[in-house]
């Protein structure tokens, strides 16, 4: 049996379709500045409206705190969608109700309707049963796009999929397809990047993973607290002083497991974090006491590309360094460089996602050279935490009940 159903195991003709997407993108002075999560969503806008379905999008958008917010309007979304879309989106301001209804009954089969954010109902974010019920009695069938939430039990993406037809859209089905191939089924050896600054932000990753991958690289200020744990000085570097027994417990546990955990033989330290900074490479065993790590040196990128090359599978999650200020993008740069590279010849299969990673690799210039970028953040690392999604639970409740 499927784990989940998609667009293609459902009629469309003739439907009212609720379709959840993430219209929750950066706004600034009332434009969308990043539209990437609207046009991921035009392949199902496509397909539905093919079908001759009626497409009603359901989204949230900020944290208007349960109550009407004309600063999180949708309707500004709504435009910018129309705009990628190539045609015009209709909107209604509210997503319950007679306005939402009348807007429904107006609207053409194939074409396309935006309801107001739905967090300007309590009842979203407390998957209110109720809310969910005149939720659903707007449409026929349900169809979840937005993976990005699905970590949130929430009505639209969680109580709706229990109460009409739930389908995965085409995003959320490459997402978890992507992830299914990365994690859940990959090709081995597994490798697994991890960056970023804190152990404390990513424990229940770290721990997941030397269970799961076969390489686990790190980079970033976590790597600090790492090279402290062992013994070597780090300078004035951001580590975690409380953390230095956890490091030493996930590093156990890699050597238990036969997971190789791959961490720095060289670094670029400097007196400050700022542009333009003088710098130095360092090896470990010499970073000067007055001094930061801020990157990984030339010869730790080189041999990070180089054991990933033995690989078949990559995931990645994190930069490794404090790329946002030149130089100290430098081995995020040649190790995405190096993971697009082997991506492109075939030789792996490379998934990545999380906000920061996102900004890295297309700083890199490689963000559609991987074999899948996802946009989802805390969904997609909370996947990889090894927890139970509730948006993605419920459309397996949904197949299951459907078989």
């Amino acid at each position: 049996m499927q784990e989940f159903l998609t667009l293609d195991d459902l009629s469309f003709a003739g439907k009212t379709v609720l379709l959840r997407a993430d219209l929750n993108v950066p706004m600034k002075n009332g434009k969308v500045t990043d539209t990437e999560r609207l046009q991921r969503l035009q392949p199902t806008m496509r397909d539905l409206s093919k079908a001759g379905a009626k497409i009603v999008i359901l989204s949230h958008f900020g944290r208007p705190e349960g109550q009407p917010n004309a600063k999180y309007s949708l309707r500004p979304v709504a435009d910018a969608l129309a705009d990628i879309y190539g045609q015009p989106v209709a909107f209604a301001e509210d997503c319950v109700g007679d306005m939402a209804k009348s807007a429904i009954q107006a609207l053409q089969p194939g074409k396309v309707l935006v309801l107001e954010n739905t967090r300007f109902h309590a009842g979203e974010e407390k998957n209110d049963p109720a809310f969910a019920k005149a939720l659903s009695a707007l449409g026929d069938v349900f169809v979840n796009d937005a993976f990005s939430a699905a970590h949130r039990a929430h009505a639209s993406t969680e109580g709706l999929a229990h109460l009409l037809p739930a389908v995965a859209g085409r995003l959320m089905q490459a997402e978890l397809e992507a992830l299914n191939k990365a994690l859940g089924q990959p090709q081995r050896p597994l490798a697994a990047l991890v960056g970023g600054s804190k152990i404390s932000t990513k424990l229940d990753l770290l721990n997941n993973l030397v269970s799961k991958v076969d390489v686990l690289v790190l980079g970033g200020g976590m790597a600090n607290t790492f090279l402290a744990a062992d013994g070597y000085a780090v300078g004035k570097s951001l580590y975690e002083s409380n953390m230095l027994d956890t490091a030493r417990s996930i590093a156990a546990q890699a050597k238990l497991r036969g997971c190789a955990l791959v961490l720095p033989t060289d670094v670029i330290v400097a007196s400050e974090l700022k542009d333009g900074t003088p710098t130095e490479r360092a090896t470990i065993q010499n970073v000067p006491q007055d001094k930061m790590i801020l990157d990984l040196g030339p010869d730790s990128a080189k041999a990070i590309v180089e054991k990933l090359s033995t690989c078949k599978t990559v995931v990645w999650n994190g930069p490794l360094g404090a790329f946002e200020i030149l130089p100290f993008d430098r081995a995020t740069v040649d190790v995405a460089k190096g993971v697009a590279s082997l991506t492109q010849k075939g030789t792996i299969l490379s998934v990545a996602g999380g906000g920061d990673t996102v900004a890295a690799l297309s700083h890199a210039g490689i963000a559609r050279q991987v074999s899948y970028l996802s946009t989802a953040g805390g969904a997609f690392l909370e996947w990889l935490e090894g927890k139970d999604l509730p948006g993605v639970a419920a459309l397996r409740q949904a197949a299951q009940k459907a078989a």
